[in-house]
């Protein structure tokens, strides 16, 4: 498994989220470098880096 930054701050920030079990589940969907879970990391890290909107 190659090292992936962008995946292991996800991982990062859904613990530091209280999140242990989408942590988990990211970090499982990383080690399997499965296709379409790579191709939606800029995705996913995008919607980190983005304020939460107030309704």
């Amino acid at each position: 498994m190659r090292h992936n930054r962008a995946g292991a701050a996800i991982v990062l920030m859904l613990r530091s989220l209280k999140m242990p079990g989408m942590a988990l589940a990211v970090q499982d969907l990383l080690e399997q470098g499965l296709p379409a879970f790579e191709a939606a990391m800029p995705g996913i890290s995008e919607l980190f880096k983005r304020p939460a909107e107030v309704l």
